[in-house]
């Protein structure tokens, strides 16, 4: 389980300048050889949810919180994907990485394109964990209305308080993509997702942070180039359930995917695992270092 003491040959953290505020950084198995992999999390999440495919694997992985989420500040000017694209190339230049393999979960695999189209020398290859391609909304959807539509309950936890870390665990017990799941790296997860003080605990992430990023993900202009050029070989895998544990993927027709992006190396379905699940859990992270490993 990552934590702060753990062993350094095992898991730091790092605090680097970034312009207008700082990231925090989470490395795994630092002195370990070969490229390192770069792992991007999702809209509302941390580096720690990156810790299942840490146990999963013996690879380098440097895994940053996003602006504004975990414990990276935010900034209200430099919001978007392209700017997150450009804090993840101070994020190797920080720890004197050349090139990475870049991995994304959701947005982060939104920002992983970005990234690659931005930066292409610092990419080797980019995995994408269900993300990074444009989801289907609703006809005449706003931009603003389709981040509550897609992150459902999600978003709605943004604003709410919590007397305890108990009490946010138990939260996210309720919901169905978490429902009878005990794993001490869950708890872990949901603790580092809290700031402030008791009884008003508050999700590090608020919604502004996440509505405008989410926008420019749905109708900004770097990720439409990203897909169009794809720079860098690119793996998809998609859950088999989605956001609310729901037989409906988010990606559910991967042959149509397969025949817009020709350019993908690869698209491949992992059974019995939710958008979470995919990367926060055994199985998932299994799934997602297999096709890492695959793209050698």
């Amino acid at each position: 389980m990552p934590n702060e003491s753990a062993s350094p040959a095992t898991y730091v953290t790092h605090d680097l300048a970034v312009a207008e505020g700082d990231l925090r950084v989470g490395e795994w198995h630092p002195d370990a050889e070969g490229t390192p992999w770069l792992l991007v999390h999702g809209v509302t999440a941390s580096h720690v949810a990156w810790a299942w495919v840490a146990a999963q694997s013996s690879a380098r992985l440097i895994a940053p919180d996003l602006r504004g989420r975990g414990r990276s500040t935010a900034s209200a000017r430099r919001i978007g994907l392209a700017q997150h694209a450009d804090d993840l190339a101070e994020v190797l230049d920080g720890l004197e990485v050349e090139r990475a393999i870049v991995v994304g979960h959701s947005m982060g695999a939104f920002i992983s394109l970005v990234f690659g189209e931005r930066h292409p020398d610092r990419v080797e290859r980019i995995v994408l964990v269900d993300g990074g391609l444009p989801l289907t909304l609703p006809r005449g959807m706003e931009p603003r209305e389709a981040v509550r539509h897609v992150l459902g309950p999600t978003a709605a936890r943004l604003d709410m308080r919590f007397p305890s870390e108990g009490a946010y665990r138990d939260f996210w017990r309720a919901h169905p993509a978490f429902t009878g799941r005990e794993d001490p790296l869950l708890d872990a997860y949901f603790a580092y997702d809290l700031v402030g003080e008791s009884p008003a605990l508050r999700p590090a992430t608020t919604f502004a942070t996440v509505e405008a990023d989410s926008i420019d993900q749905n109708a900004g202009e770097a990720i439409a180039g990203a897909l169009e050029r794809l720079r860098r070989p690119t793996r998809l895998i998609a859950a088999e359930r989605g956001l609310l544990g729901e037989v409906s993927p988010l990606y559910p027709d991967l042959d149509g995917i397969r025949s817009r992006f020709p350019r993908l190396a690869a698209t491949r379905r992992v059974p019995a695992v939710d958008h979470y699940s995919i990367v926060m859990s055994a199985p998932g992270a299994r799934a997602v270092v297999q096709e890492v490993l695959a793209g050698e």
